[in-house]
């Protein structure tokens, strides 16, 4: 295939793996089933998926099982935030993750802190309040949103560490990452596995959905998105990503009539744009060499 091509072809890949992940904040709030029933089946069929499709997942470790634990408890915190709250909050709070990185990089990683950090920090954390700042008004598809809006909040905190063990990961053992993933989809089932019964009388349609999100909102998503990513600059690849995000509250709202309140937009739009802005500033400078997997929730 030509190069030309194989580029085209990477981005459709990653568009169709953001618009996979995208559809996680709808999907979650099917009624039938708990937070904790949504994560564990979710997982359990995504890492069944992904263990065949990658043969076994590759090399496992100490830091794969490690960085799964990270990414399991991200993976139930997310779930759980979106059942609480509005779509909305819960994948922007996830999405203050670089505020995390910044702080906890240099010590656990040993990373310098740059001057530039600060402004990220600031946008982000002005980002965060404006999201938990919105009036706490319970709704139909958010019952509780101060607690989900914690929930939410601690969710970037682990998103932050699964990132931070995904590189340091890398450094020590290359291609950890889709161990990696399956580890943690197979912790986060194992964590919802005792509260799994007694199954609710759920419809067709609500199973159908938890089997959508095993299969296609993580399992089609992430091997899409690893198989575009040895074809464009890691830039490329997470500026795309941010669609996950940006449609989140988008198909919420098409699809459970979700209002995310402005306050919630606005903040979310800060996070994301300091994000894009840290990404592009990045990746024109020579200490960008390191490269963030990435393997959303």
């Amino acid at each position: 295939m030509a190069k030309g091509r194989r580029k085209t072809k990477a981005v459709l890949q990653v568009i169709g793996a953001s618009v996979l992940f995208s559809t996680g904040g709808a999907a979650i709030k099917t009624e039938a089933f708990s937070p904790m029933q949504v994560a564990s089946i979710r997982s359990g069929i995504a890492a069944v998926m992904l263990l065949v499709w990658f043969r076994g997942g590759g090399r496992w470790s100490r830091p794969v099982w490690t960085t799964g634990a990270a990414y399991a408890a991200t993976l139930v915190l997310f779930v759980t935030a979106t059942k609480l709250t509005t779509a909305a909050n819960a994948i922007f709070l996830q999405s203050t993750a670089p505020l995390y990185i910044a702080v906890l990089g240099p010590l656990l990683l040993g990373e310098r802190f740059r001057a530039r950090d600060v402004g990220l920090l600031a946008a982000v954390a002005v980002g965060l309040g404006l999201c938990l700042s919105g009036g706490a008004v319970s709704t139909v598809t958010a019952p509780d949103p101060s607690t989900g809006n914690v929930v939410a909040a601690l969710c970037g905190a682990t998103w932050a560490l699964t990132l931070l063990g995904l590189r340091w990961g890398e450094r020590r053992h290359a291609g950890t990452a889709s161990a990696t993933v399956i580890g943690g989809n197979l912790l986060a089932f194992l964590i919802g596995l005792p509260m799994l019964w007694p199954l609710p009388a759920a419809s067709a349609v609500e199973w159908a959905t938890l089997g959508y999100l095993g299969v296609f909102q993580i399992g089609v998503a992430y091997v899409l998105l690893t198989a575009a990513v040895a074809h464009l600059p890691a830039l490329h690849v997470s500026l795309l990503l941010l669609l996950e995000p940006v449609l989140n509250p988008v198909w919420a709202w098409l699809v459970r009539g979700e209002d995310p309140g402005g306050r919630a937009l606005v903040g979310g739009a800060i996070i994301l744009a300091a994000s894009a802005a840290q990404g592009v500033y990045d990746s024109r400078t020579p200490e960008a060499a390191t490269k963030d997997a990435k393997t959303p929730a």
